[in-house]
């Protein structure tokens, strides 16, 4: 088994991650979802560790843990608290020395797994894809990805699954990865005695990819989206090729916005244009260009000139300036990578795993060496009138919602709380004790004499310098009356460059220092350390002084409007309409919506009146992470935002508090989708500032977060097989909260879901949780404390949202004083008083539950 360990020491977290070198290409003939099963079935239970006690070690380490197959490499992965890797290893290891793969655990399993299938199937740019694949891959193993289909499933058993696993999961086909706060020999030694004496054996040979000549399609797939997508897609060189650094330029050159490309966008002819890879395999990828234009509108032209602009490149060149700034960005990624620990584990997994890299350096060295003369090499050979895949996305013609008069008829059930686990002596003995986080690591707290809130922490993992800014800002309290849209139109126009650098100078200025930016309400820029200074002007003068140039308006403007007008008849809309409908009293002003209407009435002058009025320093907070002491940051943000000054009075933010409401049902049919999503929720009487919010979140921890070992899943998924996902969440602001749960299940068992789901929620409300369930969701949210700060971003992330809600900058290390001390009284309570089964609302979108 090969091992990599590495040290980064940014937050006292490690990922582990287990990449077995099988997938979708080595599954039998006829069941192309066999290694995806396989991966379903390691939840279920390992050697020594049954489905229960997989499910409460990994809850009481924190629940960040889960799996993906792809076609070439299966991967298992979970980031925990420093203190608990050896735990973490040892259930690895337990997994590899065997995965119980009996027919009765398949059996229950089974139900999961089609819902995932159905989910996907619910997808249109899962069904693009999938044809996609067959087109472009026919014949090979590639013609079909990882996930699988219902019939195959049906016909698959237990057996057949050991047998699977009895092939490829073996010492000798692993690669494991281990990345964070960690002692390297310590943790090298522990995986010796804990997988050393694991037998191993060689694998079976790995199919043969023998690439066929592409046969040019053309074909249309209703959608449910709000918008048209056109699609033009090339059979490009794979991982394994010589040509794969110089294709992954040349991908950069084509996505940039200074790209002709793009320039489709501020030209009119499209509401977005991009061009990316995807489905990149080793001996082969897909590269692929996309437009999105309003729904209606033929896509042929718009497909027909992306064609022209691709072509016209690979005859005549790119320009070498574009192959500048792409190696210039690829090698600042790299080094933005080592701020996260989770993502360092994913790109050193990928790279070993899917590409049979030594390193991820490997890629970045081969594309520093890579020239003009090769990128326009590649491009002619791949590109210029090559075969293609083109394929159109239409939306399609949905009805009205329908309000309905019940819930369905599936009888009330009960049953006692979930039974305790009895943890594994090795996994026992360090997990019984509670970890209550005692230190925040301190931050600059500062407001300048503008009112800019700033606060920086200083981390030194790469030489990197990530700013983060909000102002507050609620457009359905600050746009004027029938000015619905206008801060959507001005977000829009940052993009369009500064009153000193155009859109194409301004994007070169932040090319020139491979920074990434975004200006708006939310603003960001992320660049090295040595262009901070440069990087922070650029956003300012993004930020404070947007171009907002009248032809670019107009444009934007008519954009807006067709989007409009194409999502106010999408089911995705129209869910979330009838949920704001359903929750909120008639008159509120989340209830404003833009329509083509509103937005066409806007003038030039509208937008730049809001943009002085809302955008203000006094509503504004700045997080600095990176490689920067708080002087320094203090210095450049001062230099170019300390200018910035705010007229008028201050602007109210903050939406009035509203009463809980009435229950109702709606369904949102949606054509294109087989399986049914499905929303409960409620208005509840609480802020974020109730002491109450506490006790709620710890039940919402025995109800959901810690997969078969919460209430949800275990009684939705593990037991029922009705749906593969449920999501538990409270959503609480200054002045409201909403409690829902999100589910997806066939029609037929929405009912029978939602009994399971009311049944729970009772329960919570009428019993004590067990002593064990306590104690999993406090340690679920005790260890998410230091998960949180996994990353850079998410620490910068958790800083500015805390600021703006207005809690302490440590309300984490304060809420797990509090998380602590409550007790199963403490939690009945909470919900019996604000938790309201029969006030629930029920949204359904897709077929009619039966």
């Amino acid at each position: 088994m090969r091992v990599v360990i590495i040290r980064n020491n940014l937050a006292p977290v490690v990922t582990v991650e287990t990449n077995f070198l099988v997938g979708g290409n080595e599954t039998p003939d006829g069941f192309p979802g066999m290694a995806h099963a396989q991966e379903h079935m390691a939840f279920r239970g390992c050697k020594g560790m049954t489905a229960d006690q997989t499910s409460a070690i990994f809850a009481l380490m924190g629940g960040d843990n889960n799996a993906d197959t792809q076609q070439n490499i299966t991967q298992y992965f979970e980031t925990v608290p420093a203190a608990d890797v050896n735990v973490a290893l040892q259930a690895e290891a337990s997994c590899l020395r065997g995965i119980d793969d009996s027919d009765a655990e398949w059996e229950h399993e089974r139900g999961a797994i089609e819902q995932e299938v159905a989910r996907d199937l619910s997808n249109p740019t899962y069904k693009f894809l999938t044809r996609l694949n067959d087109d472009l891959f026919a014949g090979t193993p590639y013609s079909h990805d990882a996930l699988g289909t219902r019939p195959s499933f049906e016909k698959t058993t237990g057996a057949m699954l050991k047998e699977f696993a009895d092939k490829w999961y073996t010492p000798s086909n692993a690669i494991l990865m281990v990345v964070g706060d960690i002692d390297p020999a310590a943790t090298l030694e522990k995986i010796r005695n804990l997988y050393g004496d694991i037998p191993s054996h060689p694998v079976p040979a790995h199919p043969k990819i023998e690439l066929q000549p592409v046969k040019s399609d053309t074909f249309t797939l209703d959608s449910n989206l709000p918008y048209v997508l056109g699609f033009i897609a090339w059979r490009m060189p794979g991982t394994d090729s010589p040509d794969w650094a110089a294709m992954q330029i040349l991908s950069d050159v084509l996505a940039s916005q200074r790209a002709d490309l793009y320039g489709m966008v501020p030209a009119g002819k499209a509401l977005a244009a991009e061009f990316g890879l995807a489905e990149t395999y080793p001996k082969a990828s897909v590269g692929f260009g996309i437009v999105a234009l309003p729904a209606g509108q033929d896509a042929n032209p718009a497909l027909d000139e992306m064609r022209q602009i691709v072509n016209k490149y690979a005859a005549n060149g790119v320009p070498a300036d574009l192959v500048d700034a792409a190696k210039r960005a690829e090698i600042a990624q790299a080094e933005f990578q080592r701020n996260s620990i989770p993502d360092l584990a994913s790109v050193w997994s990928d790279a070993l795993a899917g590409e049979g890299r030594n390193s991820p350096d490997e890629d970045i060295e081969a594309m520093k060496k890579v020239t003009l003369a090769d990128v326009n090499r590649v491009a002619k050979q791949y590109l210029l009138n090559a075969a293609t895949i083109t394929a159109t996305l239409k939306p399609a013609p949905n009805g009205e919602p329908v309000a309905e008069k019940g819930f369905g008829g599936a009888e009330k059930t009960t049953s006692a709380p979930t039974k305790p686990v009895t943890l594994p002596d090795w996994a026992e003995k360090e997990l019984s004790q509670l970890q209550v986080p005692t230190t925040f690591i301190p931050v600059s707290d500062t407001k300048l004499p503008n009112g800019i809130r700033l606060i920086v922490r200083t981390d030194t993992t790469s030489p990197t310098v990530t700013v983060m800014g909000t102002v507050k800002h609620n457009g359905d309290l600050q746009s004027p009356p029938g000015q619905e849209g206008v801060g959507e139109v001005l977000d829009d126009l940052y993009s369009y460059g500064t009153t000193t650098l155009d859109r194409l100078a301004f994007q070169k200025a932040l090319d020139d220092i491979a920074a990434n930016e975004s200006a708006g309400y939310g603003f960001s820029v992320k660049v090295l350390k040595e262009y901070f200074s440069r990087g922070v002007q650029l956003l300012a003068d993004n930020e404070l002084h947007p171009a907002l140039p009248e032809p670019a308006f107009k444009i934007t403007q008519q954009q807006m409007a067709q989007f409009v007008a194409g999502n106010l008849q999408s089911p995705g809309y129209r869910t979330s309409r009838a949920l704001d409908l359903a929750l909120l009293p008639k008159d509120d002003p989340v209830l404003r919506e833009a329509t083509p209407q509103t937005v066409m009435k806007l003038a030039l002058d509208d937008v730049k009146q809001y943009h002085a009025s809302t955008v203000r320093p006094d509503l504004t907070t700045i997080v600095v992470i990176g490689d920067v002491t708080p002087d320094e940051a203090k210095t450049v943000i001062e230099k170019w935002f300390g200018d910035w000054k705010a007229t008028g009075p201050e602007p109210n933010t903050t939406l009035p508090a509203i009463a809980v409401n009435k229950a109702s049902a709606a369904n949102v049919p949606d054509a294109q989708a087989v399986q049914d999503s499905v929303t409960l929720a409620e208005q509840i009487d609480i802020n974020r500032f109730d002491p109450d919010y506490y006790p709620l979140q710890l039940g919402d921890h025995v109800l959901g977060g810690g997969f078969y070992a919460t209430r949800l899943y275990h009684d939705l998924r593990q037991v029922a097989g009705y749906v593969y996902s449920v999501d538990v969440s409270m959503d609480a602001s200054k002045t409201r909260a909403s409690y829902s749960v999100d589910y997806g299940c066939d029609p037929p068992n929405v009912s029978k879901a939602r009994a399971l789901i009311v049944r729970d929620l009772e329960q919570m409300r009428t019993q004590d949780v067990s002593d064990a369930e306590l104690q999993q969701a406090k340690a679920l949210l005790l260890r998410q404390i230091p998960l949180s700060e996994s990353s850079e971003e998410a620490v910068a992330g958790g800083l500015l949202g805390r600021a703006e809600v207005g809690l302490p900058l440590d309300e984490p290390i304060r809420a797990a004083k509090k998380y602590y001390a409550l007790t199963a009284a403490d939690v009945k309570a909470a919900f019996a008083k604000h938790v309201q089964p029969d006030n629930l609302v029920q949204i359904v979108r897709g077929p009619a539950p039966q």
